[in-house]
């Protein structure tokens, strides 16, 4: 198993709790971003830089992805590719999407888009809290524990 992180937009204390995390689990993880990121020294973690353009990480990550493998990401399509293929989303507020909630999570997207296209101001998310980055790292900590070999 390893882990991958969308990385252009994942919060950095995100980052931080993922890089302990792949230390003390020594699980391999690499992050793909379109701008040059700093990772700490370790066997375990590295990062890919990707030429700039839309989704062009995303397919590094689907490229790379093998089933089992977990996705690091807030975008719905790229989880939606990576239920796809046999993997595992988890988005840095700690919530899964599983085959179940992502068509109707790619229907709202959908929406939404369709609302800011036609003038509607639809805001943004929230800042992510104290209790998303708990949740996160508890649902972390949940799957590495039950999917470590």
């Amino acid at each position: 198993m390893q882990i991958w992180v969308d990385a252009d937009a994942c919060p950095g204390v995100i980052k931080e709790i993922l890089f302990r995390a792949a230390e003390r689990a020594q699980i391999p993880m690499t992050l793909v971003a379109n701008q040059l990121l700093r990772t700490p020294p370790s066997r375990y973690i590295k990062a890919i830089q990707v030429p700039a353009g839309f989704d062009v990480a995303d397919s590094k990550i689907v490229q790379h992805l093998e089933p089992g493998d977990l996705a690091i990401t807030a975008d719905i399509p790229l989880a939606a590719e990576v239920i796809a293929k046999g993997g595992h989303a988890l988005n840095p507020r700690g919530e899964f999407y599983t085959p179940d909630t992502i068509r109707e999570r790619l229907n709202m997207r959908d929406f939404m888009d369709t609302l800011r296209s036609s003038g509607v101001e639809t805001g943004g998310p929230s800042s992510l809290s104290q209790s998303d980055r708990k949740a996160f790292a508890s649902q972390l900590d949940r799957f590495l524990a039950k999917n470590r070999k």
